[in-house]
């Protein structure tokens, strides 16, 4: 086994297990037994939890951010509709029974903002969404603070599901969206 394959194995039993059970719950044992990679070959490729968990949480952010997209772009081109995909994207995320909240909140909630190079990704993350968020209303032709009103609801959206998983969160969210739409044009 490369480094690559230890990295990606790592990362897939980081992914599962920091999730699953938390960043506090889970040590660097538990994932070299899930990952079968050895003691020593962990500690050269992360030589601290936090990296790990830096890492981790940036390839979260990199594959949910990518699906949010392509979710989106799929959604007949309709600016509106985009904007209403969202919330589309998150009802299916909320319904995976593996889902257990905002994998970044999660962690910045047990860990605090004294590893920096897991608040800086999870930072990061809430920009990149709050971006997304923002160009589709621009596309959509609505005003600015339009993005920041739709990142609160899929944010409320996400803790709610947390407490009480299942789509039923994002229905209600998508539906004030759609309000907040249908004012803005106005």
């Amino acid at each position: 086994m490369d480094d690559d394959e230890a990295r990606a194995r790592l990362l897939d039993a980081a992914d599962a297990l920091f999730y699953t059970h938390g960043v506090q719950a889970v040590g660097m044992d538990r994932i070299r037994a899930e990952s079968q990679v050895p003691l020593k070959r962990l500690y050269r490729i992360f030589p601290a939890k936090e990296a790990l968990v830096a890492a981790y949480l940036d390839r979260h952010d990199q594959r949910w951010t990518a699906g949010l997209r392509r979710h989106v772009a799929a959604a007949h081109g309709d600016p509106r509709e985009q904007v209403l995909a969202v919330f589309d994207w998150l009802a299916e995320w909320f319904g995976e029974p593996a889902f257990r909240g905002c994998a970044f909140l999660n962690a910045l909630g047990e860990l605090g903002d004294t590893p920096a190079a897991v608040n800086d990704v999870a930072r990061r993350h809430k920009a990149e969404l709050q971006r997304v968020l923002n160009e589709l209303a621009a596309a959509a032709g609505v005003p600015d603070a339009l993005g920041a009103q739709l990142m609160i609801l899929v944010e409320g959206a996400t803790a709610v599901a947390a407490l009480a998983p299942g789509p039923a969160p994002a229905h209600r969210a998508r539906a004030m969206a759609d309000t907040l739409l249908e004012h803005a044009v106005r």
